[in-house]
């Protein structure tokens, strides 16, 4: 879906409607934020934030927090407690207990006795380590390796001080296998397809346990190298290994970073984007992490230098992923806005020539979450086919895509969608009715893997999503009756679009022995989603005219989709 009016076109259409500027629509903004954004900030953040493993609360979540906060500050961030009325920003770093401790890996170590050479070492596998996998004695545990094939092979096996190796996920293993069967610990494997194991022979998934600290559990992944060794010596006979692990385990207090643009005469409404500190990657997600902070810096410069300014409210939150966005929505009582639009960072960095995939813009969901055909793909991540019930019909797909192959278009860079999937810092917006819209990459064949590092990170790609997600930011937070006009125009084009490819692959469904009547839902599904959305554009303005010409448009979709049926 994208908008087929040129910008030239819908500046006619604007100045007819209400004869003032195009200086909020997003074709303004571009040339002030690619003049400032050139990657160096979300590069050396990246950087930086990746030579961690990352859980709320541990040493490399913290450092990345205060890090963070250093940044603001430079770039003149005033937190809260000191700032002053006239202040526009303004940071704050939220601590509160965590009712479970924190946890870092160490250090750890697997080889078959007998062999030099070691199957594993944390120094080149640090995702090895179970998260929240305890440690073994200094020594390690020296015990003999068990295979197990299935589950249910546990009620049968004796594993009672043994060592369980399974390509099984652990933590449906860990229970069986440990405290009811008694093992004295685990080895699996179990990387996905998509990560093309037999290729990237050292890459290891990271997998983890619960905690329990009455019942300490340590285990260790495998990578497809390590597990062909543990294999062809398991063939052979009675395998023994020497498994040590070192992590820490510790009370401490969960972190969240809010900084705050403030609005003008609209500062009760405003913008929010998010990115997730948590997660051992490079990719994920110290690129969002990075590339949230230089637009963050970026939009301070522009604000000092009066070359900007809002009227709404913009918010950056960086914190633990999907928690501290649903708890920062939820606070009602700590922010000073309504939240009107959420945008999530997530895995924004990649080096696609090297990790695969592309950039893609995951949909509010859309009827190609129910139907999905055509040019509309699921990512590998995959999602269960939704209901009409659970659409969110709203402007902001189609608008950030817009926007998105914009710069696409200016800097030569491929931009897709995916339907609707979930899994990110988008669901709280979602689940509180609140438009919210993911950026990310998939495939990426080192997702969650210890080989997602700095080298699999672009600076390039850094800079085009933060380009056009300050442009898209800075559009809708000084949004008025003019953007309106131009957002539902686009979203008409964009309807008739949608609407014609719908009914073309209905004429070959029903060729291919589909009903005649399920294909009129699929129709009728993205009509009516496509006529709420247009119904969403009324919250840029206070214009009393709007709903008149929200009514005429929907009008516009409505016969087109009639003229369409009857052809059927």
């Amino acid at each position: 879906m994208r908008f087929v009016l040129t910008l030239i076109i819908l500046a006619s259409l604007i100045s007819c409607s209400h004869n003032s500027s195009l200086d909020n629509v997003p074709s303004s903004y571009f040339g002030m934020v690619t003049s400032e954004f050139n990657g160096d900030v979300a590069m050396e953040t990246t950087a930086f934030v990746e030579q961690f493993w990352r859980v709320a609360g541990n040493t490399g979540f913290n450092q990345t927090v205060y890090r963070i906060v250093e940044k603001l500050e430079t770039a003149g961030f005033v937190e809260e407690s000191r700032a002053k009325e006239e202040d526009i920003l303004t940071y704050r770093i939220e601590k509160r207990p965590m009712k479970s401790p924190t946890w870092e890996p160490v250090d750890a170590k697997l080889r078959i006795m007998g062999e030099e050479i070691p199957l594993l070492e944390y120094k080149t596998n640090r995702n090895m380590i179970y998260q929240y996998a305890s440690s073994t004695p200094k020594e390690g545990v020296t015990a003999e390796v068990v295979y197990v094939e299935s589950i249910e092979d546990l009620d049968v096996l004796n594993v009672k001080g043994k060592i369980v190796y399974a390509n099984i996920n652990p933590y449906r293993l860990y229970k069986k296998a440990i405290i009811e069967g008694g093992a004295l610990g685990l080895i699996t494997y179990n990387n996905p397809d998509y990560l093309q194991p037999e290729k990237n022979v050292t890459s290891i998934q990271f997998r983890g346990i619960p905690y329990d600290e009455n019942n300490p559990v340590w285990g260790i992944a495998l990578s497809y190298s390590a597990k062909e060794r543990l294999e062809k010596a398991l063939a052979k006979g009675k395998v023994t290994v020497n498994a040590f692990v070192k992590t820490n385990i510790y009370p401490s207090e969960e972190l969240t970073v809010v900084a705050n643009v403030k609005g003008g005469e609209l500062q009760k409404e405003s913008l929010v984007f998010s990115a997730h500190i948590q997660e051992p990657g490079a990719n994920d997600n110290a690129t969002g992490v990075g590339t949230q902070l230089e637009m963050a810096l970026i939009t301070a410069t522009l604000i000092k230098n009066e070359k900007l300014d809002f009227k709404r409210t913009l918010t950056f939150l960086w914190g633990d992923e999907i928690i501290s966005t649903r708890r920062y929505i939820e606070e009602k009582e700590k922010r000073t806005s309504d939240i009107n639009w959420g945008i999530s960072l997530d895995m924004v960095g990649e080096n696609t020539d090297i990790t695969g995939g592309t950039f893609l813009i995951e949909k509010m969901p859309d009827p190609s979450a129910i139907w999905t055909r055509g040019n509309d793909k699921h990512s590998e991540w995959g999602g269960r086919p939704l209901k009409l019930d659970e659409m969110k019909p709203h402007y902001l797909n189609d608008f950030i895509i817009n926007v998105f192959e914009d710069q696409g278009k200016r800097a030569n860079w491929e931009v897709q969608t995916n339907p609707f999937e979930g899994g990110s810092d988008h669901i709280p917006f979602l689940d509180a009715d609140l438009p919210g819209i993911l950026l990310w990459h998939f495939t990426d064949q080192f997702y969650h893997t210890d080989n997602d590092r700095i080298d699999k990170v672009s600076k390039k790609t850094m800079t085009n999503v933060g380009i056009a997600a300050l442009v898209s930011a800075y559009t809708l937070l000084n949004s008025d009756a003019s953007t309106s006009d131009w957002m539902r125009q686009g979203i008409v084009e964009a309807a008739k679009e949608r609407l014609t490819t719908e009914f073309e692959l209905s004429k070959t469904a029903i060729i291919d022995g589909a009903t005649k009547e399920s294909q009129i839902e699929i129709l009728n599904a993205w009509s009516d989603w496509y006529v709420k959305a247009i119904g969403t554009t009324k919250d840029m303005t206070s214009d009393p005219d709007i709903d008149i010409e929200i009514k005429k448009s929907q009008g516009d979709i409505q016969v087109f989709t009639d003229d369409l049926l009857k052809k059927m």
